[in-house]
């Protein structure tokens, strides 16, 4: 009897039935517990051997059972990217971009240049150095940054007509981050306008509004209103130094000082159409400005010149003309009228009744202000800082065409010059640039506001 019920226990402990094997180590308990009744002393050992074996079995059927998961961890703060690389040949490219987390993400195509632009909350771009500068297939480059409080934006530039066939986000797993990816093929012209069409009417993420801003209650304040416009930023990093210093950084630092300069003075509301590192489209800076009714508009850069073009120093100060003073000033203008186009963003002509104002007596007259206000910067700045050999000239920079706020550029530098960087780096060349540059903002708002009043 015992011998039976041993082997038949055993039988099943080796069959692939778990459930099995642990009720019939329970049969086995029992008739072991029968036998013991019986036979006496003998059959205690049979019961302590039964038990064993029921636990046993038990903790084998156990042993198999799913553990507990642990909830995954809260996301705190933005995913961060670590790395990208691109893969495939002039027919069909991949991005691939390792992330934290899994975030939700958009592409579109835009024509004319040929790009597409990935959408996503926003991202701490942790990449490594010169990423997105060297292409591979159908992507001649890529770009990446802020575009705004909460959403980032990847802007890829492209050989020729594309279609986006996915775009999607892996979640982590088995160690490895999540990872975005995107995959693009080439194609004619018609079928990249068409899916271009389709893309770019489904809905998008709700705007957050202005956040790079400076945000104002309604004031009675009736002092003279100066904004100030760091040029580039977030996704648009403009020049580069060879020393790696960049543009958008650097004029954020200048025009930062520069308003704190004003705002000690008491004199002037001092606003900026950005103080962070967030991509602005240059009618948003025109708008701000003429929003908030300014009487003055400085829009501040640094330039550069590409490698065999050259040397050229100094800072230069630019108005806006419907034909450019000469070859350089046409070159800038072009360059920094692409902005729009590097943060991925349509661009388009002026509106027709902007483009009427322009010719319009009140444009004209805010262009005499505009080159009365180059001509007192240029003689204040000259006396502290290294001017260009040309410092004053004209083009046609989209910045500037408020038709009723008087408006520079002011390129401070050429971070392609040793001398100059070594300016724009150094706080006491901030220091005694912005001073030059307060005294002749004094000079004319004082004779403007006694001559034309507020708000002309």
């Amino acid at each position: 009897m015992v011998v039976r019920i041993f082997a038949h226990a055993l039988a099943e402990f080796m069959s692939n039935d778990k459930s099995a094997v642990v009720s019939r180590g329970r049969t086995v308990r029992r008739n072991a517990v029968g036998l013991a009744v019986r036979h006496g002393s003998l059959a205690v050992r049979v019961v302590v051997l039964a038990i064993a074996l029921d636990l046993a079995l038990l903790s084998q059927a156990q042993s198999q059972m799913p553990l507990p998961q642990p909830d995954p961890p809260a996301v705190d703060g933005p995913a961060i990217a670590t790395d990208a690389r691109l893969a495939g040949d002039d027919k069909q490219t991949r991005l691939v971009i390792d992330i934290s987390h899994k975030i939700d993400m958009r592409a579109f195509a835009l024509a004319d240049p040929y790009r597409v632009v990935i959408e996503i909350p926003q991202v701490d771009f942790r990449l490594p150095p010169d990423t997105g500068e060297h292409g591979r297939g159908i992507i001649k480059a890529f770009r990446y940054g802020l575009v705004m409080s909460g959403q980032s934006r990847i802007v890829l530039d492209l050989t020729g007509p594309v279609r986006v066939t996915k775009a999607f986000v892996l979640d982590p797993v088995d160690g490895q981050p999540a990872r975005m990816v995107l995959d693009l093929i080439a194609v004619d012209r018609d079928t990249f306008l068409r899916a271009a069409a389709i893309d770019n009417h489904l809905p998008r993420p709700a705007e957050r509004g202005p956040a790079h801003f400076d945000r104002e209650e309604h004031t009675t304040d009736s002092r003279p209103v100066v904004v100030l416009d760091a040029g580039h930023g977030g996704i648009d990093p403009g020049t580069r130094a060879p020393s790696g210093e960049l543009e958008k950084d650097l004029v954020l630092e200048f025009a930062s000082t520069l308003r704190a300069k004003l705002e000690a003075t008491g004199k002037y509301r001092v606003m900026m159409t950005r103080t962070d590192d967030t991509f602005v489209e240059l009618s948003e800076r025109v708008r701000f400005a003429r929003q908030q009714q300014a009487q003055l508009l400085i829009s501040i850069h640094c330039d550069a010149l590409a490698r065999g073009e050259g040397e050229a120093e100094g800072a230069t100060i630019y108005t806006l003309s419907d034909k450019a003073s000469d070859a350089e000033a046409e070159r800038l203008a072009e360059a920094e009228n692409r902005a729009d186009a590097i943060g991925g963003v349509n661009l388009t002509e002026e509106p027709t009744d902007v483009a009427d104002i322009l010719i319009d007596l009140t444009q004209r007259e805010t262009r005499t202000f505009s080159n009365r206000f180059a001509h007192l910067l240029m003689g204040e700045m000259k006396s502290t800082v290294r001017m260009h050999k040309h410092p004053l000239k004209s083009a046609g920079f989209r910045v500037l065409k408020a038709p009723d706020v008087p408006s520079v550029l002011v390129e401070i530098g050429y971070v392609s010059n040793k001398g100059d960087l070594e300016h724009l780096v150094s706080e006491g060349w901030r220091s005694r640039a912005v001073a030059s540059m307060g005294q002749a903002i004094d000079a004319f708002l004082a004779k403007r506001m006694v001559t034309a009043g507020p708000g002309n």
